[in-house]
């Protein structure tokens, strides 16, 4: 069965792309929970509850689901993991590639945390990413001796849905200066936020060429790419298709915005 990718709205359409253009033979079902976006504004037990309604009706088509969204991988991977999935089904978040390849560890080592090149870290990511905690705690488990300064990017997220690019990347800006204010001298970044590597220039433009900006689609790319490889009966058929909860047309015409190519979304 083919790979499912979950977000809450179009930010996901990065990692899409990205695993579209590694794996151009792979089936994949696209689902943007459009009808209650944005998440990133919602308390946990919200994101908790659509992240879990919206992956248990993808388990129709998919085996392996990929939350392609920051926000749902904060508040709700690790607790789904907990209670347990179907039978020969898995669910996957966006941080680990992410601290992968900023602690420059490989998959599956388990080895103790020790220390790494790089110890002042700033976050940039949605209020509930923020609030959870969640990329410090996995960064915990893997690296010591690591400053995280997080940065919750208060309406970046809406002004890119909505196509203004240009508010969009004044709002970095902002948030960038908030950010230095707390952490004047980051040596890395992070783009917590699967919308943010459409703006990607602008935080680096913002941070300075001497800051590393770590955006998550080519990582995460390469990592399900890998993920596969060891375990080919994910890749097996499948439904290839974009489905959305809210209107399909307006959708499908932000998303063709986004991506600047034709998309066409149909009803989940």
């Amino acid at each position: 069965m083919s790979v499912g990718i979950f977000d809450s709205g179009l930010g996901g359409l990065t990692v899409w792309k990205a695993v579209r253009a590694r794996l151009p033979e792979q089936p994949l079902l696209y689902y943007a929970d459009s009808a209650h976006a944005p998440y990133g504004v919602r308390d946990a037990e919200d994101i908790h509850g659509l992240t879990k309604a919206a992956v248990e009706a993808m388990w129709r088509d998919v085996d392996l689901v990929i939350l392609a969204c920051n926000t749902a991988s904060a508040a709700a991977l690790r607790r789904m993991q907990e209670a347990g999935v179907p039978p020969g089904k898995r669910v996957l978040g966006v941080f680990v590639p992410l601290i992968e390849a900023l602690t420059e560890r490989a998959w599956g080592d388990n080895s103790p945390p020790r220390e790494v090149a790089v110890n002042q870290v700033a976050l940039f990511a949605t209020p509930a990413t923020v609030a959870s905690r969640a990329f410090q705690r996995e960064l915990s488990f893997r690296a010591v001796g690591v400053d995280v300064e997080a940065q919750a990017c208060g309406g970046v997220v809406d002004a890119i849905e909505d196509g203004d690019m240009i508010l969009a990347e004044a709002l970095v800006r902002s948030h960038v200066d908030a950010l230095r204010r707390k952490m004047p001298k980051p040596q890395a970044a992070i783009l917590g936020c699967t919308h943010y590597p459409l703006v990607h220039d602008a935080f680096q433009a913002a941070l300075g060429p001497e800051v590393t900006v770590y955006s998550q689609a080519d990582i995460v790319a390469a990592s399900l790419a890998d993920y596969l490889e060891r375990r080919p009966e994910f890749r097996e058929g499948g439904r290839d298709a974009l489905v959305t909860t809210g209107d399909p047309d307006r959708v499908s015409s932000r998303a063709t915005q986004f991506l600047r190519r034709p998309m066409r979304f149909e009803a989940a």
